[in-house]
């Protein structure tokens, strides 16, 4: 991986495309994280740079700089990518990194600091650097295709907390299951059977909830 780069205050604000003035008050909103200092001289690096661009991104799609300052917090206060995934943490979905402002983008707006915090509870979100990490593509596609239905985001994410919770239970009836019968190392090879006991079964449940006047 490439060392980061750093820079003074001049060169960051003209790679960033903002005067040396809208910096400071960037700094002094804390809207970005506070620079390396070294003796008299503070130094930025990309992180800095990335989140400047965002910055510029979000105010361009109509966000308000408070929103913006709220939404920097909870970046900054968030899970990072180690504690979302675990170390060595098994498992079959894919993590994607976003900039914020692709996140707004998959949420038509509705990427809003409560609903952020939100999803950053869920361990939907954490963050990478500049980036937030979603731990599951798929997660993301199907929240974003509810949401571009009409679904408000708040309204998915409140049921993806009950679905977390009867997916625990689900996972804790069949890990219980197999370890009656069976040892620990055998759970990796027979856990695609569990995931497919549940989709047929939320399938067929589905089809009895639509038959049902």
């Amino acid at each position: 991986m490439a060392e980061k780069r750093e820079y003074r205050m001049e060169e960051l604000a003209r790679l960033a495309g903002i005067t040396v003035r809208t910096l400071r008050f960037y700094r002094e909103r804390k809207l970005i994280p506070p620079p390396r200092r070294e003796g008299r001289i503070a130094w930025y690096d990309d992180d800095h740079l990335a989140r400047l661009r965002t910055i510029t991104a979000l105010l361009e799609r109509g966000h308000t700089l408070s929103g913006i300052a709220e939404l920097a917090e909870a970046f900054d206060h968030g899970r990072d990518v180690g504690d979302l995934l675990g170390v060595g943490a098994p498992t079959e979905e894919e993590p994607i990194h976003l900039t914020p402002e692709e996140l707004a983008d998959h949420f038509a707006g509705e990427a809003t600091p409560e609903n952020l915090a939100a999803a950053m509870e869920l361990g939907y979100l954490g963050t990478d650097g500049g980036e937030i990490v979603h731990i599951s593509r798929r997660l993301l596609d199907v929240s974003s295709a509810l949401v571009h239905e009409g679904i408000p985001l708040a309204e998915v994410l409140r049921a993806a907390k009950q679905v977390r919770t009867h997916a625990d239970a689900l996972a804790e009836l069949f890990t219980d299951l197999v370890l009656h019968h069976a040892t620990e190392t055998d759970l990796p090879r027979l856990r695609p059977l569990a995931r497919s006991v549940v989709e047929a079964e939320l399938s067929l449940a589905l089809d009895r909830r639509m038959r049902r006047p």
